[in-house]
């Protein structure tokens, strides 16, 4: 049934959001016939969500609360827009019953539950009563209305340490704190509730038993008007950074079906309880050190509810093919659900990513800046494009802000099982090109091949657990160096392509070897590792001399082809390896960036040591450039020289020709002396560099 024909028709939507959600929600609405309309802040004005829209309409300054979390504004724009219903997408107002009451009010259809079902939900202590007398398993601990301090720490007491101070309104992991022991109770108590006042304006605080390795494992149920409920199976969330989820998967691994039925039902059981309508998630711990209990349904324990869509909600989309977001419109017109429980099914394994703009190496700081370059090369991935989904709300060229979160995108991969879903999402990440600003690309792929990740080893502190191993430094080698020098020269090369023979900056000689001189370092304000490479028969091949200590170089035969894409087939004496090669501005040079599969090798191209080649200066033995005469020798050997020192003059062609020296250093030797004939290639000089010399 169209929307328009529904009992509440819907002909357009306004989404207040913005970013993925935003667009992401545009996607499904615009399928179906609506008219799609934004909001947008002043630091949003040239989002992508805003130019993906039919219509946008402005809320006001940079600061959330003077715009995405301003209702006035928000229902204004929905009224100056006609719009017919409100999507809150997940996050701001999307768990806010007093936005949904004025949704009502105005007589704007609210794409979520009804503003009573929030409220059961947003009081945490409440939403526990509400879930014992559902029959929803709880986990021990404490949820009344009294709170002062000293029943609070007897309470704690009796449920047994270590326990989990929680904020009752709160969400996020504010407000939230382990308590090992009952001297440490007094000063985390003060702790949180400081944080929930000042978050939330709420200071009261319930105490769970703290579970030593839980998974956190959620449901997605759906609900409509007509009073009928479904789950569409289970996420595991475990891997977390600071309460927040990093990586989910659907569905979650080694559950037995009878505990999936179990909490599947237990979940729709907590939604009818409060009269739930449309896409909510009921959130568990599951104990993962009972796991082996014979009662399979006897370890798991309602953690909250989260009265919106998620933002992990894709991987369950590509398990069960079904839309979300077009299950949450049709039943916001008024539509019941399109699939009742025995009619969903579950086919696969699904993975998603989140790609926050944040440095995991100190302590996940939001990053900002440009993104100068942003996309997913499917082909040079070799990924199916029915198996992998980007969803984003930004794209190259866009400014990552300081004012909201720093989720850039997810990434989201589908297999026949989950081991197949594993190297998807791995290929996938090596494949994802993003720059500009620092990312957690590079730690997603750490800990999606993890051995522990791998084995389904999972708990909320897997990050935690596994740190040395996730944060540790990965070792640059001399291959990856060799590997960078032949993307170096491959990209000199292709510049010099089209110039005259003179003015080429790729080592080219007539009829004589090509020297290049390349530096490379391993980080801002490393010293340089000299490489120099030597073109070599078949034309296509570099003979490469890697000197990273100053002792005797590493010697490398490679070459490199250039694929699709990215993509490029790097053969180093023999071994040919497929890599995605990228570039990325540095503070002094350019960055080189080598990714695959569980790998990535990063190293700074110094350009501003690359050699003049106009000058010859990218040769420790100087040849004649043709058939000449030498016609002066401008130093003595022995004589220290600066870089670019002129040494010697051969004519040729009725043309004067300066060689200069390549580096700091010195002449050794001249091979000929003035009027002497020479041939194309001979070695005029020997040179020694100063910089090689010291460190040897």
């Amino acid at each position: 049934m169209s929307l328009t024909n529904a009992p509440r028709p819907l002909r357009s939507v306004l989404i207040a959001n913005r970013g993925e959600i935003a667009c992401r929600v545009m996607r499904s609405a615009r399928r179906l016939g609506l008219r799609t309309i934004a909001v947008y802040s002043d630091a949003d004005a040239n989002a992508l969500h805003v130019r993906e829209a039919d219509e946008a309409v402005r809320l006001g300054p940079a600061p959330a609360r003077e715009s995405y979390l301003d209702i006035d504004k928000v229902i204004q724009a929905a009224r100056r827009s006609g719009a017919d219903a409100i999507h809150p997408g997940y996050g701001f107002l999307s768990e806010n019953a007093e936005f949904v009451a004025a949704c009502e009010d105005a007589g704007i259809v609210f794409v979520g539950p009804p503003a009573s079902a929030i409220a059961a939900m947003g009081d945490k202590a409440s939403a526990k009563a509400r879930m014992f007398n559902a029959g929803v398993p709880l986990v021990p601990g404490y949820h009344g209305e009294a709170q002062n301090d000293a029943l609070l720490r007897e309470e704690a007491g009796k449920i047994g340490y270590p326990v989990l101070l929680k904020a009752s309104a709160g969400g996020g992991g504010k407000g939230m704190r382990v308590v090992e022991s009952d001297r440490e109770f007094q000063a985390a108590l003060d702790g949180c509730r400081r944080e929930s006042r000042a978050a939330f304006g709420d200071e009261r605080m319930l105490i769970e038993k703290y579970l030593t390795q839980p998974r956190h494992v959620e449901v997605q149920v759906f609900c409509d008007s007509q009073g009928n409920g479904v789950y569409l199976f289970e996420r595991d969330c475990s891997v977390q950074r600071r309460h927040q989820k990093v990586l989910e998967e659907a569905p979650a691994p080694n559950l037995p079906p009878a505990l999936r039925k179990a909490m599947g039902e237990a979940a729709v059981r907590a939604a009818q309880e409060i009269g739930y309508v449309g896409a909510g998630t009921v959130e568990f711990l599951l104990d993962a050190a009972s796991e082996t209990s014979s009662s399979e349904a006897a370890y798991f324990y309602f953690m909250e509810m989260n009265t919106r869509l998620q933002v992990e909600h894709p991987v369950t989309e590509m398990i069960t093919g079904e839309d979300l977001v077009e299950w949450q419109l049709r039943v916001a017109a008024g539509l019941s659900l399109p699939k009742a429980q025995d009619a969903l099914t579950l086919t696969g394994h699904a993975i998603e990513a989140r790609l926050y703009a944040e440095d995991p190496d100190n302590d996940f700081l939001p990053a900002t800046g440009t993104l100068e370059r942003f996309g997913l090369d499917l082909n040079a991935g070799g990924l199916a494009p029915d198996c992998v989904r980007l969803d984003s709300g930004v794209e190259a060229g866009d400014d990552v802000s300081m004012h909201y979160d720093p989720m850039l995108a997810k990434l989201i991969v589908h297999g026949e099982d989950r081991g197949q879903a594993l190297a998807e999402i791995d290929r996938a990440l090596a494949a994802l090109d993003v720059s500009g600003v620092t990312t957690n690309r590079r730690f997603l792929q750490r800990l999606v091949t993890h051995p522990d990740f791998i084995a389904a080893r999972l708990d909320t502190r897997f990050i935690e657990h596994h740190h040395d191993d996730l944060f540790a430094s990965e070792p640059v080698t001399d291959e990856d160096i060799a590997r960078a020098a032949l993307v170096a020269l491959d990209r000199l090369y292709r510049a010099s392509d089209e110039r005259s023979p003179w003015e080429r900056g790729d080592g080219w000689r007539l009829n004589a070897p090509q020297h290049v001189r390349l530096a490379f370092a391993e980080a801002e304000g490393a010293p340089p590792i000299p490489v120099i490479a030597t073109r070599s028969a078949p034309h296509d091949s570099w003979h490469l001399a890697v000197n990273r200590n100053g002792e005797e170089p590493d010697h490398y035969e490679g070459k490199l082809q250039r694929l699709d894409g990215d993509a490029v087939a790097i053969t180093l004496d023999g071994h040919r390896r497929r890599l995605l090669a990228r570039t990325d501005p540095a503070l002094d040079g350019e960055t080189i960036i080598l990714t695959a599969a569980g790998f990535e090798s990063r190293l700074i191209w110094r350009r501003s040591d690359r050699v003049d080649h106009l000058s010859h200066e990218v040769e420790a033995k100087l040849t004649a450039p043709m058939h000449g005469t030498v016609v002066a020798l401008l130093v003595e050997p022995g004589q220290p020289v600066e870089k670019g020192t002129p040494l010697v003059v051969v004519e040729a062609m009725k043309m004067e020709h300066t060689l200069s020296a390549p580096a700091a250093g010195a002449v050794e030797a001249f091979h000929f002396k003035v009027g002497d004939a020479v041939a194309q290639g001979d070695e005029l000089l020997r040179f020694q560099d100063a910089s090689l010399e010291e460190s040897a």
